[in-house]
């Protein structure tokens, strides 16, 4: 494709991940646009009263990436930083982490380019609604099913759901997941990205050999998943000697307080004041000695730069998009020094109970949360297996094996079923 809408950093990363492992798949030049560039983009205005009586209007996108499978699945982000670019890359991403899990779903991603944190709770609720009755006519339960991610939370989920209810003249639970328990949500989806984080890195250090209870780690991000991360870390008996969020990082080679800085987030809301003593800055957070590193923040953290000073022996991408491509060569080059869970396998919690969510409206049963956690476990185990076999069998890093299952089974739905018409 000679032109195209598409751009911007987080893109250009998606994009040459994808022809990388186009080309260890040897796809056809002739057939990778249609896998890599989206089905469908929906940019829209969305006008609100504000608290002071002014009308403002805000930037809304939605991109799904294909329906080869089934509907398209994916979260929807209120963050300044939101584009059309970035909303596609989250989305290929998306595309490739669901076909891995085994996922009858397409990738898809949508946002607002706004700061939640300059709304009023009453603003923040009547962006949230105007933005899905600007998508009512692109998503529904068989069609594309929103999902919570930055800037976003159950409250906003339940808003969507009620705005797209009111618009159906009946209770339709399934149009997205991440919602409260009492509006047809389930048990354990909040926790389920970062605790599918912890058990994924309790698997690389079997691998690797190391006691969980010797083992260190700092987590970068103190978000959902960030915050459960690191408290799931710490009850598999792993000592957490960092942590940051964006108004301040910590770093104790003794180890951190957790139940301290549990009471202290619960409080203020953010890591900020909680020590003066032990304050580092950000990006040495990154490079300081542990051996599991879990970035869980934002894209492109991990770059050219700092990707030949980390001092890790796991890296988990709890993030999507934290590893550069550039960064990914100079870890190739390190060789088996630093075991990679990628994005797309290390973060897949989310996404695997989203669809037990969906699964569960759409039948109108619910299942306790043990079920729910043994189920999700299942499902990253047979992915991460899947996965490290694949990277030794064809002597391939981590990430182009998970990737190459990915496209593979998109490639194969589509190969499959035929262009139309």
């Amino acid at each position: 494709m000679s032109k195209s809408i598409y751009n911007g950093p987080v893109f250009d990363m998606a994009r040459e991940q994808f022809e990388r492992v186009a080309d260890h798949l040897q796809i056809l030049e002739m057939d990778r646009d249609r896998l890599l560039y989206p089905k469908r983009a929906i940019a829209v205005s969305c006008p609100i009263h504000t608290d002071d009586g002014r009308t403002r209007v805000y930037q809304g996108y939605r991109v799904q990436h294909h329906l080869t499978l089934g509907p398209t699945k994916g979260g929807t982000r209120f963050a300044p930083s939101v584009d059309i670019g970035e909303v596609a890359a989250l989305s290929i991403w998306m595309s490739w982490k669901c076909a891995l899990a085994g996922l009858p779903y397409g990738g898809a991603k949508g946002g607002v380019t706004v700061d939640p944190f300059t709304l009023s709770p009453r603003e923040l609720e009547a962006l949230s609604r105007r933005y899905m009755q600007e998508m009512i006519p692109f998503v529904g339960p068989h069609t594309d099913v929103m999902a919570p991610d930055m800037g976003t939370n159950e409250q906003v989920m339940a808003w969507f759901m009620d705005t797209y209810s009111m618009y159906q003249g009946k209770t339709i639970n399934e149009i997205v997941t991440g919602k409260p328990i009492s509006t047809g949500g389930t048990l354990g989806r909040r926790e389920a990205t970062g605790r599918g984080v912890a058990y994924l890195v309790g698997r690389a250090l079997e691998c690797l050999g190391i006691a969980a209870g010797n083992a260190t780690a700092i987590v970068q991000g103190f978000g959902n998943v960030g915050s459960v991360t690191t408290y799931s870390l710490a009850q598999r008996g792993v000592k957490i000697v960092g942590v940051s969020d964006h108004t301040a990082a910590y770093y104790d080679p003794a180890g951190l307080d957790i139940s301290g800085l549990q009471r202290h987030v619960s409080k203020c809301g953010q890591l900020v004041g909680f020590s003066s003593q032990v304050l580092i800055d950000p990006s040495e957070l990154l490079i300081q000695k542990c051996d599991v590193l879990v970035p869980a923040a934002i894209e492109r953290v991990i770059t050219g730069e700092n990707a030949s000073h980390l001092k890790c022996h796991v890296l988990a991408e709890g993030a999507n998009g934290p590893t550069t491509p550039e960064a990914d060569s100079i870890l190739q080059q390190r060789g088996d020094e630093i075991f990679v869970l990628p994005d797309i396998l290390c973060n897949a919690g989310g996404v695997i109970v989203s669809y037990f969510e969906w699964v569960q409206d759409l039948q109108r049963l619910f299942w306790e949360e043990g079920e729910v956690f043994d189920r999700l476990y299942r499902v990253l185990e047979r992915s991460f297996q899947q996965t490290i076999a694949r990277a030794k069998r064809d002597r391939i890093p981590h990430r182009t094996a998970a990737m190459a299952i990915g496209v593979s089974v998109v490639q194969s739905a589509k190969q499959t079923r035929g262009l139309f018409p």
